[in-house]
């Protein structure tokens, strides 16, 4: 009978855990900026180092390095390049 509920218990966590993972969308067919360009974009707003970029919800999101030294999160807009979102990350 124990063997059973750690069994149960078991199958329980590891599908808590499937349920919660964040998997990244894939970019659109009509985004016409891709990761490379979105990276230059970053870099020439100053972006010393891109973190982590993903397709996320529409647009590209990740997070980055600028010359302070501070991590910073962004979005870039898939269409026309434009960053979104430049905010500090606490």
């Amino acid at each position: 009978m124990k063997a059973m509920t750690r069994v149960f218990t078991g199958l329980a966590l590891v599908g808590a855990m499937g349920a919660t993972s964040a998997w990244a969308d894939t970019p659109g067919a009509d985004w016409k900026v891709n990761k490379d360009q979105a990276e230059a974009t970053l870099k020439g707003a100053g972006y010393t180092q891109i973190t982590k970029i993903e397709a996320d919800d529409g647009h590209w999101e990740g997070e980055g390095i600028k010359a302070d030294g501070k991590q910073y999160e962004f979005q870039v807009d898939p269409h026309d390049g434009k960053i979104i979102k430049d905010e500090l990350d606490n």
